[in-house]
């Protein structure tokens, strides 16, 4: 994959007179930092399954010889904050890899993955939605990105008890993250020769809220002439990704709609386990599971030790790109590939029994 010579975040932030005609162009995943030296990324296993998935990448790296050093710490979604040593470990190497973090239900512990985000300023998560050969889904053509804005909306946590019994929670939308997030989606989509950017949003209900963000993709939309660009409401989007998929290329989205989509999108496309996924921002990058959805499995999946490891090696392999390695993202993704379409090392999620370390050892054996 090409080199660019230009950051797109530093396109975007600059935001020169012609901001979007004046440099050249070449296809990317997303931009990357460093000038393709060998890397330390910080590595978050987290909760669940999340030990045994970010084991599994650190087995199929070494045996890769990938030019990646990690640089563990423990970190808990029961936490109350992310210790400052791992935001000063992400902001040194500026990527992260990173298992499931589970968030407490209730109780005013706020989620750790938002902090994160906040902290760092990771303003984009990616998450690519395709069928995966040798995997049989209901629909076919299935290829769709899904673009969330990941630091305002509902997800800000502003909520408080205006008197016992009635609690107001407050959805903030802003003109800078919704034309950033935009930008980031038109780009995206011009640099990986996307045809068409769909805006998901309720401004139906929320007019000024939804509307302020429709009013962004909508200015930036301008500068894309030849990217086709639609909207559609939330409720009616839903419907449209279970029914006819495959009319979806890149989808932009405030953050809430965004989380539901995204696992609706994996789902259809062959399952949570299997669709990667990034974050990043103008400096740094964490990469995990593509969707949410159980990505910290459950307690006799763990005992078993049987998770599914291919969303966090297929994620893994964007980081590979993002580092600027693409020789080894390509290595890693076609032997995950090919053990999913051979079909003899499966966990239960895609119709077999097999461990973690069964799956593993598969890719490894692969990549040789």
């Amino acid at each position: 994959m090409a080199r660019r010579s230009v950051s797109i975040f530093n396109r975007l932030l600059a935001n020169p007179p012609s901001p979007f005609t004046s440099l050249s162009r070449s296809i990317t995943y997303m931009p990357r930092p460093g000038d393709g030296a060998p890397r330390t990324v910080t590595l978050i296993p987290g909760d669940g399954i999340g030990p045994l998935v970010t084991g599994a990448v650190e087995q199929v790296m070494e045996a890769m010889h990938a030019p990646v050093h990690f640089e563990r710490y423990e970190v808990l979604g029961n936490m109350r904050k992310v210790p400052e040593e791992v935001i000063e470990s992400v902001k040194r190497n500026k990527v992260c890899l990173k298992g499931g973090l589970a968030t407490p239900v209730g109780g005013g512990v706020s989620s750790l993955n938002m902090q994160l985000r906040k902290e760092l300023d990771i303003f984009a998560s990616l998450v690519n939605c395709i069928n995966v050969p040798g995997l049989v889904t209901r629909h076919e053509n299935v290829d769709i990105v899904v673009i969330r804005e990941n630091t305002e909306g509902e997800y800000s946590g502003l909520e408080h008890e205006v008197v016992p019994g009635v609690v107001e929670s407050l959805k903030v939308i802003t003109k800078f993250c919704s034309e950033r997030i935009a930008r980031y989606a038109f780009e995206y989509a011009y640099l990986n020769n996307r045809k068409k950017v769909t805006a998901v949003h309720k401004a139906n209900i929320m007019k000024l809220a939804d509307g302020l963000f429709l009013e962004s993709c909508r200015e930036v939309a301008k500068h894309y002439s030849g990217i086709t660009y639609n909207e559609i409401i939330v409720d009616n989007c839903c419907m449209q990704l279970v029914a006819k998929p495959e009319q979806f290329d890149v989808m932009v989205t405030p953050n809430l709609y965004g989380n539901l989509i995204a696992n609706t999108a994996a789902g259809i496309a062959g399952g949570t386990g299997v669709m990667p996924g990034g974050n990043v921002g103008a400096e740094h990058a964490i990469f995990e599971q593509g969707a949410s959805a159980g990505n910290v499995g459950n307690d006799k999946m763990v005992e078993q030790k049987k998770a599914n490891p291919v969303a966090l090696l297929l994620s893994s392999a964007m980081m590979l790109r993002h580092l600027r390695f693409p020789t080894f993202a390509d290595r890693l993704e076609t032997a995950v590939k090919q053990v999913i379409k051979e079909g003899k090392y499966r966990t239960k999620d895609l119709g077999g029994d097999c461990t973690t370390q069964e799956v593993v050892d598969a890719v490894i054996a692969a990549l040789e």
